[in-house]
């Protein structure tokens, strides 16, 4: 279990899902407020930006491998303009954030760089996030270990001994609050490339919390996830596909938000215990099963036929496992038809 601010994360409480900002304000203020207030009114947990500037990501150079030829949602950019269009200003934070805490969310990021993690501390974040292609940063998950703060680390494109070398990392600063995410690195990602039976091999693996940062359309990978022990979700939010934005084309409009939050609860709420036998709820559905009733009015010495016993509904009488065994008997009283039949009822 790990706590971040007022919530707690682990198999005993309900999914924690984070609204994953980007850069879908579109460079609005405005916008970017109005994510938070919708995101509170879905019923998530957290909200989430993300630290940099172009400068601290890349070169600002517009050739070989410093632009986007792959086709993908970026094709054509330049990864220097890409990152100018997407990054939320550092001047933004402290107001999305202090709108975020008014409205009852968790508010935090993922820094790129070392000056992120400085910045983000001088607003008193409660927990860091690290991202999938930062993962392989030792040098940045030592810093953010240092804080003392719960560390989320998207698994995307990262082996198992990646991983070892991310947690290990953080363990070796004294940091054991850490929490990995199954995470699959395309934008949107499919389904069928969601290999959430990860999920579990890797709670055993590493000995964490263990999430989902989704980025697949719908919600159906995220309950899933949740069946198999994922206890964070995390994914892409917007106001409105249509309105466009970095990553609009895979983030989850409000409504979709709202059905994340009911139905991943649902999920973890239908888990519940190994059981066997009927439930307290089911008790009185008991009644219900079939049992052996007397099916015709018999006198004292009457032999039961397949004729005159029945296997029937309500579930009153013997269970229908002792059939066989009374056909033959005789009965030793009178008995009217619609009697459930017993033991004492037999000779």
């Amino acid at each position: 279990m790990i706590k971040i601010g007022d919530c707690y994360i682990g198999k005993d409480y309900k999914p924690f899902i984070i609204a994953e900002m980007s850069g879908n304000h579109n460079q609005s203020l405005d916008r970017a407020l109005k994510i938070v207030e919708l995101a509170a009114e879905a019923g998530v947990d957290a909200i989430k930006l993300q630290t940099y500037t172009a400068d601290t990501m890349t070169l600002n150079i517009s050739s070989n491998e410093f632009f986007i030829s792959d086709e993908n949602l970026w094709q054509g950019e330049s990864l220097y303009n890409l990152y100018k269009e997407a990054y939320t200003p550092w001047e933004w934070h402290e107001s999305i954030f202090k709108r975020a805490n008014e409205l009852g969310l968790l508010a935090f990021s993922s820094p790129f760089d070392e000056t992120a993690v400085d910045f983000l501390e001088s607003l008193n974040v409660p927990a860091y996030k690290i991202a999938s292609f930062e993962n392989v940063d030792i040098p940045l998950i030592r810093k953010v270990a240092r804080t003392g703060k719960p560390i989320i680390i998207s698994t995307g494109m990262a082996t198992a001994s990646e991983l070892e070398e991310a947690v290990q990392a953080a363990r070796a600063e004294g940091n054991n609050q850490i929490i990995l995410l199954k995470c699959t690195s395309t934008y949107p990602a499919t389904p069928k490339n969601s290999n959430l039976l990860t999920i579990p091999h890797m709670r055993e693996l590493f000995d964490t919390e263990i999430g989902l940062s989704d980025h697949t359309m719908g919600i159906g990978v995220s309950v899933a996830a949740v069946t198999l022990g994922a206890t964070v979700i995390e994914k892409h939010f917007t106001t409105s596909r249509a309105e466009g934005g970095v990553d609009a084309a895979f983030s989850m409009e409000p409504h979709e938000l709202k059905m994340l939050v009911e139905e991943t609860e649902r999920a973890w709420n239908s888990l519940g215990k190994i059981q066997y036998g009927p439930t307290s709820a089911e008790k009185d559905s008991t009644k219900f099963r079939r049992s052996l009733y007397i099916g015709e009015d018999l006198q004292a010495g009457d032999i039961l036929t397949k004729e005159n016993v029945r296997n029937i509904r309500p579930g009153l009488g013997l269970p229908t496992k002792y059939y066989d065994i009374v056909i033959g008997k005789a009965i030793k009283q009178d008995v009217k038809k619609g009697t459930p039949l017993c033991w004492e009822l037999l000779l």
